[in-house]
């Protein structure tokens, strides 16, 4: 065991007693094997995730490695866990069907998905990133697509309905790395300095403050971090306002650079992405940098 590793006796104390119960086992190695013990509210629920920093969370972690995974216990709450995600991932797929059309529908009017997704890529191919925080993160797409190449990721909905649908894609993709949960992208509840790229993809329309939604994304990028909006360019289709919610008909390239500089941060590129096969509407993508400089050996906070 290297120094680093070392647990002072108070916490591997505490971990030990926290574990020191069949029920309270259990649930350790369910979270464990969930990839999900850190406590977060979505209404009237609740979701716990194994910590993933600290001496205590170092000591648990450790303490489930040595569970024989066939034990008959374990492998019995392994199968409750399986069909608790087999109901969920028939839940979404019920959901896509009944909605299917209207984003169907809206997906036309813009470029294609593979040509946006292609996109993102490609912007963010030229430096490796460990950390992803997904604002608006709706159906955990952006997490399923960078989820395989990094270290974590995180997305942060409002909607319950959009969470349901994320966790039900994410453990399809078996990203036990990645989670989601509720917050408000106005007032996250994370630590300034936490992740390396932020992306806010298709949200912006959708809020009455964008520059205080990209503030607010600035704030927990890490020293060089970037962040990533992929939003629509300007356009005329007021049924989107109308029907489904859009506050802003798109953005000029000029508004969001403003608020990403009022926010302290770089301008890297801006993109235009032609329109769909309907040719009503360009998607706009712009990257950006947090402009301090990184310290080496710098410590992972998020």
């Amino acid at each position: 065991m290297s120094g680093s590793d070392h647990v002072a006796f108070a916490d591997l104390n505490a971990a030990l007693k926290a574990a020191g119960e069949a029920t309270r086992l259990r649930v350790l190695a369910l979270l464990a094997e969930a990839g999900l013990v850190e406590r977060y509210r979505e209404g009237a629920w609740a979701f716990f995730r194994l910590a993933e920093a600290g001496p205590a969370a170092h000591a648990v972690r450790a303490l489930i490695g040595r569970l024989d995974p066939a034990d008959a216990v374990i492998a019995r709450d392994r199968e409750r866990l399986a069909q608790v995600r087999a109901t969920r991932a028939a839940a979404a797929q019920a959901y896509f069907k009944e909605h299917a059309a209207e984003w169907d529908r809206i997906r036309r009017l813009h470029a294609a998905d593979a040509a946006v997704e292609a996109e993102i890529s490609a912007v963010l191919a030229d430096r490796p990133f460990r950390t992803l925080l997904d604002l608006g993160t709706g159906t955990g797409r952006m997490l399923e697509l960078l989820g395989p190449d990094i270290e974590r990721g995180l997305g942060i909905d409002l909607s319950l309905d959009m969470l349901a649908l994320a966790r039900a894609r994410l453990d399809r993709a078996g990203l036990k790395h990645c989670s989601v949960r509720q917050g408000d992208i106005y007032d996250l509840p994370l630590p300034r300095d936490s992740f390396d790229l932020v992306i806010v993809h298709q949200v912006l329309h959708f809020l009455d403050d964008g520059a205080r939604a990209i503030r607010e994304a600035a704030r927990v990028l890490r020293p060089q971090g970037r962040l990533l909006v992929i939003d629509f360019a300007p356009h005329d289709l007021e049924f989107l306002r109308e029907e489904h919610a859009h506050l802003r008909l798109g953005f000029a390239p000029e508004t969001v650079t403003q608020w990403m500089e009022q926010a302290g941060l770089e301008i890297l590129r801006h993109r235009n992405l032609a329109p769909g096969s309907d040719g009503r509407i360009a998607v706009s993508l712009w990257l950006a940098r947090d402009p301090r400089i990184a310290l080496a050996g710098a410590r992972e906070v998020a």
